[in-house]
């Protein structure tokens, strides 16, 4: 791409004090405390979130949820209204440091260990990157290990608890009562190692370096595989089309039940058998949009160089079984942080195609006409 196209990376994320500007107004990013919403507390984000913004909520890869179109007027009420559902946090610094995402089938002891892992990461003055976070994945078998997490707390082979440093084959062992210190210690490592150059970095590129704990000996639990939509033991998990829902549609969910947030970007509600039939849910597992990756696109993102959800609900029905479609509007790839099996990445000429790669990958030809398509088979 040339200069002129290049995206811009922020290296940051938004946050509900600290908000991100976008094509459609400012973006609010919520951290519900240990992955959890109170029927009232989604009531509440749903009618927030149609009062101060546009309507419209994300389900992040992060297990958060993201309000639209808010603006430098309307942020101050939808503060004001979050905060009286505490939401919000003391201040951006407290709010940083809270990124935790939590398996969404916890145990008490799970929801226990999150709220001790919250508190203990409030009061340890560290400064971490914007993007260091954490994960708290301690069912009989892991969910989170795709997942983005620089430091994990995970069942072994034999059951017990062990923290891991992502990028690290084994963990140490932990416990449920020393495990939020021990994952604050390992954080403070990570900066003692020099992790964090400008305020930026991950543990994985740390631990690609060849520095390492010396006391990982521990090998994690198998790793499961994500659930698809449909009833489970909890409740009932749904998917939403390219991760994105509308406020009736979240206040329609919380008449249901509590909310579980999940970093598939489906929702489990809670004691659920049967959810109301809505446009913006799957509950098919054969949906051909539950493998498609797709980001906000033109014009609600400013740098992507076309719309991308349309057109990507034009190809569903074209997706070959058991592939993964990835329609980027730019090359960042927000969407989709891992290779998919068919990459369209938005030009100022169409789309140029990209096989089992990353947006930023080597395209396969010429630009590609979005009106005049090849057959999706002929693509994979």
């Amino acid at each position: 791409m040339s200069a002129v196209n290049t995206p811009r990376i922020k290296g940051w994320c938004p946050g509900a004090l600290r908000p991100m500007e976008s094509g459609d107004g400012w973006v609010v990013r919520l951290r519900a405390h240990g992955g959890r919403l109170t029927q009232h507390q989604a009531a509440g984000i749903a009618a927030a979130a149609q009062a101060h913004g546009n309507g419209l909520i994300d389900l992040t890869g992060r297990a958060n949820l993201q309000l639209r179109g808010v603006t430098p007027d309307s942020h101050g009420p939808l503060i004001a209204d979050l905060r009286a559902l505490g939401l919000i946090d003391a201040d951006i610094a407290a709010e940083t440091l809270r990124n935790i995402i939590v398996t969404p089938f916890a145990s008490a002891e799970t929801d226990a260990l999150t709220a001790a892992l919250a508190t203990a990461l409030d009061s340890s003055n560290l400064t971490l990157p914007a993007k260091f976070g954490f994960a708290v994945d301690t069912g009989a078998q892991r969910l989170l290990a795709d997942t983005p997490a620089d430091i994990r707390v995970e069942r072994d082979t034999q059951g017990g608890l062990i923290l891991r440093a992502d990028g690290m084959a084994t963990g140490a062992q932990v416990t449920a009562r020393n495990a939020p210190q021990a994952a604050v210690a390992l954080a403070a490592w990570f900066l003692s190692q020099g992790g964090a150059v400008g305020g930026r970095g991950r543990m994985a590129a740390l631990i690609r370096r060849g520095i390492r704990p010396s006391d990982a000996t521990r090998t994690p639990a198998l790793t499961a595989p994500t659930p698809p939509p449909g009833p489970v033991p909890q409740g009932m998990l749904v998917a939403a089309e390219f991760g994105q829902i509308s406020a009736p549609t979240l206040s329609a969910l919380a008449e249901t039940g509590p909310i579980r947030l999940t970093p598939w970007r489906m929702l489990l509600v809670e004691g659920a058998a049967s959810l109301p039939d809505l446009p913006d849910l799957i509950l098919n597992p054969d949906d051909p949009r539950l493998r498609l990756r797709v980001c906000t696109g033109a014009p609600g993102c400013p740098q992507a160089l076309a719309e991308t959800r349309a057109f990507a609900r034009r190809l569903a029905p074209g997706m070959p079984p058991g592939r993964v479609l990835h329609v980027s509007g730019c090359a960042k790839g927000c969407a989709c942080p891992t290779p998919a099996d068919l990459v369209l990445v938005a030009t100022p000429r169409g789309f140029r195609a990209i096989r089992d790669g990353l947006a930023s990958g080597a395209a396969l030809g010429h630009d590609l006409d979005p009106d005049r398509m090849p057959p999706l088979p002929e693509l994979f």
